[in-house]
């Protein structure tokens, strides 16, 4: 089996219900036109590597794969129990009203065919009309987003069990301070891009204080990328996986884990997803960090909107 016997490491999510452990390596599942492998197919692969933290969304499409893939994990008995999974999923801006909320929740729960979640987040501090996913979302479509009443709505999905804990993905320092202000619960995990060109200095900083976890997405800078990776193709990483004997992507994958982050990767390709676990047995030494301090900063995911939206990051970049 190879790459089953990797033990991922997890950390508690403090806000949780019963203390939930968050394995730090989750498979990403959102859509990829090149991909030749099915969700479905990757999940079970994953599973069998070892791997058991999934992160979906109802916008990507995929939660009825995700939740077919369980389903047949469970029949080939890859696990014994659901419960040793952990399942993240993120309500779309459609949904992101405090009415709207909890019937979102109930929907992508019975497409992926599970009495629970780990892990429920606010996919993007905005709200747009309740309609069909579109994405990019057209700036006419979107409404004012009140943060107080859907956290409130977050909170009761947490107290009623339907999800173990609750969070955020793309939230500034500026929202989640607001956020704090008024939050029973806290979030549990702020999910946003860290990679080695946007390590989010102050981000993290801010999260590590108030106990949020947070967790990174395009760790590989892949998510988006038109042209030049500035990760993948860097001239200095490829020199650091070499030193190493590793991959790139599996430097990047190892300075997450370093800093102390989650992180989900989303590779379908059976060999990739087995490189991405093996980052537990080595260290990056000072002279890389020097190395890696150096890169160029520029955040890919600038937003969903079309036109972009001049405050969703509350203009944080310039001083990550």
């Amino acid at each position: 089996m190879g790459a089953a016997t990797v033990a991922i490491p997890e950390v508690v999510l403090e806000s949780s219900n019963g203390q939930r452990r968050i394995p730090v390596i989750g498979l990403g599942t959102a859509p990829e036109a090149s991909s030749k492998v099915s969700t479905k197919d990757a999940v079970v692969e994953a599973i069998k590597q070892g791997y058991r933290h999934f992160d979906a969304a109802s916008a990507y499409g995929v939660e009825q794969s995700v939740g077919e893939a369980i389903q047949e994990a469970l029949q080939l008995g890859l696990i014994s129990s659901r419960d040793q999974l952990f399942i993240t999923t993120k309500i779309w801006v459609t949904d992101n009203h405090p009415h709207l909320i909890l019937p979102a929740l109930q929907k992508s729960l019975k497409t992926l065919q599970l009495d629970y979640l780990d892990l429920y987040l606010i996919h993007w501090p905005i709200s747009a009309k309740p309609g069909k996913v579109t994405y990019p979302i057209e700036q006419s479509e979107l409404v004012p987003f009140d943060m107080e009443g859907v956290w409130k709505s977050m909170e009761e999905c947490q107290r009623l069990g339907l999800t173990k804990a609750i969070g955020v993905s793309n939230f500034s320092i500026k929202k989640l301070q607001k956020l704090l202000s008024f939050a029973t619960i806290p979030p549990a995990v702020n999910q946003v891009e860290v990679n080695l060109a946007f390590q989010q200095h102050k981000l993290r900083e801010f999260c590590k204080s108030k106990g949020i976890t947070v967790t990174a997405f395009s760790p590989l800078r892949k998510g988006a990328s038109r042209g030049t990776n500035m990760v993948m193709d860097n001239d200095v990483l490829k020199e650091l996986a070499d030193a190493h004997g590793k991959t790139v992507a599996q430097i990047c994958l190892r300075w997450i884990y370093e800093q102390g982050l989650t992180v989900v990767a989303k590779s379908y390709d059976k060999e990739r997803m087995k490189q991405n676990l093996e980052i537990f047995d080595w260290c990056l030494t000072d002279e890389d960090y020097k190395k890696i301090s150096e890169i160029h900063q520029d955040r890919l995911i600038k937003g969903p909107t079309k036109p972009l939206l001049h405050d969703l990051w509350d203009e944080e970049d310039d001083h990550q």
